[in-house]
């Protein structure tokens, strides 16, 4: 099963990094730092959306 993968909009669960990806998963290279209880930001282009790759510890 591949990484769970967010909707701009939605409610993150985790603060940390977060991938762009494409429509069907392609990496993008770009990151956005998302912070836990915040939405996710927008994304560059429609049908992207966003994984987890570096969770922050506290």
């Amino acid at each position: 099963m591949g990484k769970q993968r967010f909707r701009p909009g939605q409610i993150a669960e985790d603060s940390g990094q977060y991938e762009i990806v494409g429509p069907r998963g392609g990496e993008t290279g770009e990151e956005r730092t998302v912070t836990d209880g915040e939405p996710f930001p927008p994304t560059p282009k429609a049908g992207q959306g966003y994984i987890l790759v570096d969770r922050t510890r506290h």
